[in-house]
C-alpha cells in the first residue's frame, strides 16, 4: 500500500509534468488550475512537509474556499500560516489587488438603474472588501442612466464625513437629473444609524428645493444592502 502521508509530502518537481501547476497552466491553460494551483504559482515554494500546492490549500481552507474572505486578509495575517513569509504574502496580496481593480475597470456599457440591485451592482466594484466607511454619489441622467460614480469621503471604521454642500455641488458641476447616495458599512450591519436617517432627509430635502431628487440611499456591506428607496425611507 501506498503512504499517503509520504505521497502528499512529495515536492511538485516529483510529480508528473502535466500536474505541475506552471507545467498544467502552459498545457493546458489557466482554467485547467484550481484555486490552489493558481496560488502555488504566486507563492512558489512550500514547506519541508507540505509542497506549494498543499499550503495553498491549507490557507484556502482557512477562509472557507473563499477567494472573497481571501482577499480580506493582510500581509500579517498571511504571514501567520507556516511557510507564508512577507514576500509571498505580498505576492498573494498583490494578485488579489489586480483582480480587483481589473473588475473596477473593466469596460462596460452604461446602466440604467432600474431597481435598489442595479445600484449595489454599479457602486460593488468600489466598496467590495474596504475595511473603512466611504461616501459615494450615483450620477443620472433624464433616463436613470449612470454618468459618474464620485467619491465624497472616506473615514474610519464606523464613520465619515457626508458634506451636503460637496454632494450637491458635485451633482450641480456634473449637470446631474438625479443622485443616488452611497455608503458602506464594513461591520456588515445593514441598520442604519440615526445619522444615516437624519442626513438622508436633509439631503433628500436639499434635492428638492434644487430639483436634483435623491432617489435612494443605499447601506452597502459585501454580503447585501439596505435601500432606503426600498424600504419606504424616503
Amino acid at each position: 500500500m501506498i503512504d499517503q502521508t509520504l505521497t502528499s509530502n512529495l515536492k511538485i518537481l516529483s510529480w508528473a509534468e502535466e500536474d505541475r501547476p506552471r507545467e498544467k497552466l502552459l498545457l493546458k491553460g489557466r482554467s485547467a488550475l484550481s484555486d490552489a494551483e493558481l496560488i502555488a504559482i504566486l507563492i512558489g515554494s512550500g514547506t519541508k512537509s507540505l509542497s506549494a500546492v498543499d499550503l495553498a490549500k491549507v490557507i484556502l481552507n482557512k477562509v472557507n474556499n473563499d477567494l472573497n474572505e481571501l482577499a480580506r486578509l493582510s500581509v500579517k495575517d498571511l504571514e501567520k500560516f507556516k511557510g507564508i513569509g512577507e514576500a509571498k504574502a505580498i505576492s498573494i496580496v498583490s494578485a488579489l489587488e489586480l483582480g480587483r481593480r481589473r473588475k473596477e475597470t473593466e469596460p462596460t456599457k452604461k446602466l440604467k438603474i432600474t431597481c435598489s440591485q442595479d445600484v449595489f451592482e454599479c457602486i460593488r466594484p468600489q466598496l467590495m472588501d474596504i475595511g473603512h466607511e466611504e461616501f459615494w454619489i450615483i450620477l443620472l441622467n433624464r433616463a436613470n442612466v449612470v454618468s459618474n460614480k464620485i467619491q465624497i469621503s472616506t473615514g474610519g471604521i464606523s464613520g465619515t464625513v457626508a458634506d451636503p454642500k460637496i454632494i450637491f455641488k458635485q451633482a450641480l458641476d456634473h449637470l446631474a437629473s438625479a443622485i443616488i447616495l452611497v455608503h458602506n458599512h464594513p461591520s456588515g450591519n445593514l441598520n442604519p444609524s440615526q445619522a444615516d436617517i437624519d442626513l438622508t432627509k436633509k439631503l433628500k430635502e436639499a434635492g428638492k428645493f434644487l430639483e436634483i431628487p435623491v432617489l435612494d440611499h443605499l447601506i452597502f456591506t459585501n454580503d447585501g444592502f439596505y435601500s432606503f428607496a426600498d424600504k419606504g425611507m424616503l
